[in-house]
């Protein structure tokens, strides 16, 4: 795609359709109540969507405050103020809180559209540019000034780019529009709903959160803004998964039935182990450790941690949350992102990666199979592993079809005994793929657009659901059960349990 293209269009494609000889009788069944259900539903959902207000807010937390506060532990910006509408044409300023390997390979050069060698990094038009950066890490906030001061001479661009140990300076930027959110798992929260409140709308790495009840802190702070949010995934915006909403909302393969997907990988010498140890890395010198740890119970500063900390609970929910966040995205979409879960199983061990690199080399799970019921009957299979790269197919099926998924194409097979109701059809070179320059496109274009981006607050929070209860359910050995109208866990016989929180199984 070169650098004056348009991005192509969600679930564009060459459609191959077949078996047209009975397609009266396919339209006659389409007026059947299930059809005139589903229509129904959908003109409620388009209805029942919440305006953005119309204007955003901003920050005024004083620079003074920010001063006398940088050493503590960072508050909540408050008594927010009007700052006007962004305009379809007008450039995206972009904050970037956390810049390690995810905030700044993806977030920050993505944005600025710059790589290393200050050459162009892709061909998608987001008219962005970027101000400031955040990183408890010296080295990073360094790397990544210098990463910004080269983008701001390529574009001509006057204003100022700075980079900050403390990520309020960067909410406190009255310029900002967006913040990226590429942190530990234990700040997306607090960082999220400050942003928020300062008027900022926010791009926020997957996972959601840490736990449960912080994924509902950000929905109802991104419901009382009315800001965009946009989780990421890039999968999120993959075309195909798109292509199958719409199949799936036309009725086209009848009630739904289950879903599956997976995330494998094969890593001998253990997943995650691959990230560098750097010995720039000092407590007190180049990193706070005890800002760094923030909610987590205080321990002592180690550099395993801090670099590969994706294979302990204090901070994540290893592959539940790392891998398998990036199937359990595109699923909701495609199935309509309606439903929370009515219950949520996982099992999973470590058993080889014990036996390859020692119990000591991580508290998570190097596999597991998660299954997830919704109150409508759909099942969800997802699997996921660190230890066998072989996966499962990606399918949909329905009561009347069934939706192959391959690569950039969509296939709709009926099943046998609505071979004569349903057509066959073939979908290719469904665009965009997967994409993250295309993902971010789809946030500014959902902030100039004034819609909801394609990894928006409500397929984000139902992942999120489904990722604690999961990470739950597999350390506590039970199957779990969710109450939407009260937030609250139950087990099989109806016991109330408290969600896991920060030292809740330390």
């Amino acid at each position: 795609m070169g650098s004056d293209s348009i991005l192509p269009g969600i679930g564009q494609g060459i459609v191959l359709n077949g078996n047209f000889t009975n397609h009266c009788i396919r339209l006659v069944r389409e007026a059947a109540p299930v059809r005139h259900n589903n229509l129904i539903t959908l003109m409620k959902q388009s209805a029942d969507k919440q305006s953005r207000r119309d204007f955003l807010k901003k920050s005024t937390l004083g620079a003074a405050a920010a001063v006398a506060a940088a050493r503590s532990m960072p508050a909540r910006a408050q008594a927010p103020v009007i700052r006007p509408v962004l305009g379809a044409n007008d450039t995206i300023v972009a904050g970037f809180i956390g810049v390690g390997g995810q905030g700044y390979n993806s977030h920050l050069l993505n944005v600025t559209n710059i790589d290393n060698e200050g050459k162009p990094r892709h061909g998608i038009q987001l008219n962005a540019v970027g101000a400031a950066a955040c990183d408890l890490y010296s080295v990073r906030q360094e790397k990544a000034l210098q990463s910004l001061e080269m983008a701001r001479a390529a574009s001509g661009r006057e204003a100022k780019v700075t980079a900050h140990e403390d990520y309020r300076y960067v909410l406190d930027n009255p310029d900002i529009d967006a913040i990226f959110i590429g942190t530990v798992d234990h700040w997306h929260t607090q960082i999220a709903v400050d942003a928020l409140d300062a008027g900022k709308h926010v791009y926020c790495e997957k996972p959601m959160t840490r736990y449960l009840g912080e994924a509902f802190e950000i929905y109802d702070k991104v419901k009382e803004t009315g800001m965009k949010f946009q989780i990421g995934s890039q999968f999120c915006t993959e075309g195909k998964w798109h292509h199958a909403a719409k199949l799936i909302a036309e009725g086209r393969i009848g009630p739904l039935v289950s879903a599956q997907d997976s995330y494998c990988r094969n890593s001998p010498a253990g997943e995650w182990n691959y990230y560098r140890i750097e010995n720039e890395l000092e407590a007190g010198k180049t990193i706070d450790w005890s800002k760094w740890l923030g909610p987590v119970s205080d321990r002592p500063f180690s550099k395993q941690h801090f670099h590969r900390w994706r294979k302990y609970y204090p901070y994540c929910a290893g592959i539940l949350g790392d891998l398998l966040a990036h199937r359990i995205h595109p699923l909701l979409i495609a199935t309509g992102a309606k439903e929370f879960p009515m219950r949520v199983c996982s099992v999973g061990n470590k058993k080889i990666g014990d036996a390859n690199n020692g119990p000591e080399d991580r508290d998570v799970t190097d596999n597991c199979q998660l299954l997830t019921e919704f109150p409508s009957g759909l099942c969800m299979l997802i699997t996921g592993s660190s230890v066998n790269e072989q996966g499962l197919n990606q399918v949909i099926r329905g009561h009347e079809a069934t939706l192959y998924f391959s690569g950039s194409s969509v296939e709709l097979r009926p099943e046998r005994p609505f071979a004569d109701l349903v057509d066959q059809e073939m979908t290719e070179n469904i665009q965009p793929g997967v994409s993250i320059p295309a993902h971010i496109h789809d946030f500014f274009s959902a902030i100039r657009d004034d819609r909801e981006p394609n990894g928006n607050i409500e397929v984000a929070v139902r992942c999120q659901v489904i990722i604690s209860m999961a990470e739950q359910s597999e350390r506590t050995g039970e199957m779990l059960y969710f109450d939407e109208a009260t937030r609250s866990l139950s087990t099989g016989s109806g016991r109330e349990v408290e969600a896991l929180t920060y030292g809740t199984l330390d």
